[in-house]
């Protein structure tokens, strides 16, 4: 069947994406035509907990801070904007909902949404345009607003 020798590809695909991704994925979707591949890594969301907030960033010893951040969900190139030439997502000083997208990160031609679980004010960018980044590596730093 056609079908099962695509599968088979996108089994190939995820074991070499899940080989070369540092920390725990969630979930990946790949799909070639009408197939699709769903994997789910450290069993289902109602078995584990999920992965810590992309926003927690715990304060160091004597600091007080409400500042949080946004991490990166994956391992990848981290993108300000939607195309090269194209305005960032956010900029310093700018007031972000929860659920706004505030960065992209490209991992294997597949452009991953970042996006803010919390309202707050843009403190900092902090993973350059084009850079490589690792899992939960800080991208920006929000501020209540």
């Amino acid at each position: 069947m056609p079908d099962d020798a695509v599968l088979a590809g996108l089994r190939r695909h995820a074991r070499a994406l899940a080989a070369e991704l540092a920390g725990p994925v969630r979930r990946v979707r790949l799909s070639s035509g009408q197939t699709a591949l769903e994997v789910e890594w450290h069993g289902t969301a109602e078995q584990t907990p999920g992965p810590p907030s992309p926003l927690a960033e715990p304060a160091s010893a004597g600091e007080e801070t409400d500042r949080a951040v946004v991490r990166s969900p994956i391992v990848g190139t981290f993108y300000r904007a939607p195309e090269p030439g194209a305005a960032p997502f956010v900029a310093v000083g700018d007031l972000v909902r929860a659920g706004q997208v505030v960065g992209i990160v490209e991992a294997m031609k597949l452009m991953n949404e970042v996006t803010a679980d919390r309202a707050g004010r843009v403190s900092a960018v902090l993973a350059d345009d084009a850079a490589p980044v690792e899992y939960d590596q800080p991208l920006v730093a929000l501020e209540p607003a």
